[in-house]
């Protein structure tokens, strides 16, 4: 057998979170990686496409105290949020999934982090032009309780796996699993969801609607960063059916649940001021339905039973795939073909 039916034999043989570094795309083990990595080109915007002029009239003329400590607070977490998640995927996850066509895609991911971050730098030096608030706001993640405490959750399962330069058990591939999840269905899809959540009530009431454009964006490739987890995940299921246990089963319950407790006190803080229209109970409602939506992505059974309680999100939802399909090409940096997905429902 020559050399490269050996290396191509053996390619066909490993298993997607095999130790290694896999470098040929073909014979491709994947295609369904590349596709997302294609898609997520397809994709493209610049933060220089959003118009925030409205949003400084509003700040200026139409918010209330409520409404501003509700912005504050979201600015502010915000301003540290997706650079946890660009460091989780740099350090953490592209040096564990052996696939080119996965590594493709998580080259994509991060540069679409780093948009993200220019975006809400963008979104902070308009919204507070005074640079002691920025600051304020960038500290944030120190010295405010409600957003120190979702950054400690964030480590407490993501920095498990840094100091695994291999993972070859199955207990550290289940610890690389669970970092997965957490970054998939708690960061990504609970913690920015509940967020999109406040920007989406805000754009309810015809307000700040260059920050909701900008989450339009921000969504799609959540969506899209989300899809690629979970796929992950269940490839490495499939692959290997073992290491979804009872006690990993056991820990992503957990894990959903102290979540959900997290945002709740991050929702008591943005909430504090009596913000009409949204309560803490129909946040805390709204964040146990996205975690069942989490867990049904997973293959798991749902564990809250709630419902969405927010009407205007399943308006929002409708409103951005309309616009979406009819936005003119011109709009985009790359025009978009094909059919959308929009599996992470809110």
């Amino acid at each position: 057998m020559s050399a490269h039916a050996l290396m191509a034999s053996a390619a066909s043989n490993s298993r997607l979170l095999d130790p290694g570094f896999e470098l040929t795309l073909r014979p491709m083990r994947y295609p369904q990686f590349y596709e997302m990595y294609r898609n997520a080109i397809r994709n493209t915007w610049t933060v220089e496409e959003v118009d925030f002029s409205s949003d400084v009239n509003d700040l200026k003329h139409r918010i209330g105290p409520a409404e501003r400590h509700l912005i504050e607070r979201l600015v502010a977490f915000f301003a540290t949020g997706d650079s946890i998640v660009s460091n989780n995927l740099v350090l953490n996850l592209y040096q564990h999934i052996n696939a080119p066509e996965a590594r493709m895609y998580l080259s994509r991911q991060l540069y679409e982090e780093a948009l993200h971050v220019q975006f809400y730098l963008t979104l902070l030096d308009t919204y507070l032009p005074d640079p002691g608030e920025r600051a304020k706001a960038f500290a944030a993640v120190e010295t405010i309780p409600s957003i120190r405490a979702k950054a400690d959750f964030c480590f407490k399962w993501i920095d498990s796996i840094q100091s695994l330069h291999r993972i070859e058990t199955k207990d550290q591939r289940r610890q690389f699993l669970l970092n997965l999840i957490c970054f998939a269905a708690c960061i990504e899809g609970l913690f920015f969801f509940g967020a999109f959540a406040y920007v989406y009530y805000l754009r309810s009431r015809g307000l700040l609607n260059g920050l909701a454009a900008g989450t339009n964006w921000v969504f799609r490739d959540e969506s899209g960063h989300m899809a690629f987890a979970f796929e992950v995940i269940r490839v490495a299921r499939e692959e290997e059916p073992d290491l979804f246990d009872d006690a990993l089963r056991a820990d992503v319950v957990r894990m959903l649940e102290d979540a959900v407790e997290c945002e709740c006190q991050f929702a008591n803080d943005v909430l504090s001021g009596g913000v009409a229209g949204m309560s803490l109970r129909d946040m805390r409602q709204y964040l146990q339905y996205c975690a069942d939506q989490r867990l049904a992505q997973l293959g798991l059974p749902k564990h809250f039973g709630s419902s969405n309680p927010f009407a205007f999100m399943d308006l929002q939802d409708v409103q951005e795939i309309t616009n979406f399909f009819e936005r003119r090409v011109s709009s985009y940096q790359v025009g978009v073909e094909g059919e959308v997905a929009f599996d992470a429902a809110f």
